[in-house]
């Protein structure tokens, strides 16, 4: 009877060790997350010596990272970049509905080789030229900010 009830202690540690190693994981990722859209503040120092002499950044870096904070509703079409932020609000929206049903076909197509007998347990279902059309959902929401945010600044 003590064996079993060690072994019932062990395997109820094993899940609740695992299951903390998780929680924290996922912890830190929200934190890491939300930290992206924390505004930078201005670093404090402590003593007049630099360990490190500062070296002088070409004045692009610096305007880049002021260029993209904006007050408002939305922002101006230079935080989508120079290749997207010429681009008419029309033709991100048919890109966005693009990448959109290549990513549907690629998983309708995915879920029909799925249906064959054996291929779950033999991965045959799994084809890159699928797994990449599964990237279409992501760039379809990213095309279509780009187009609402085009459209609101009148591209």
């Amino acid at each position: 009877y003590t064996t079993i009830s060690t072994r019932t202690f062990q395997v109820k540690h094993n899940k609740t060790t695992k299951m903390a190693k998780l929680s924290f994981m996922i912890l830190s990722l929200m934190v890491a997350a939300c930290s992206a859209f924390v505004q930078p503040s201005s670093p404090m120092r402590t003593s007049s010596s630099v360990a490190f002499p500062t070296t002088k950044q070409s004045p692009l870096v610096v305007m880049n990272a002021e260029d993209t904070f904006w007050e408002g509703e939305y922002p101006p079409s230079k935080v989508l970049g120079p290749i997207m932020s010429k681009m008419p609000s029309g033709m991100l929206g048919m890109l966005s509905i693009m990448f959109l049903t290549i990513c549907v076909y690629s998983c309708g197509q995915s879920f029909v080789l799925q249906q064959e007998p054996g291929a779950l347990a033999s991965g045959s279902w799994v084809k890159w030229y699928y797994v990449l059309g599964g990237f279409g959902g992501p760039l379809a929401w990213g095309t279509h900010v780009a187009a609402w945010i085009q459209r609101k600044n009148g591209m």
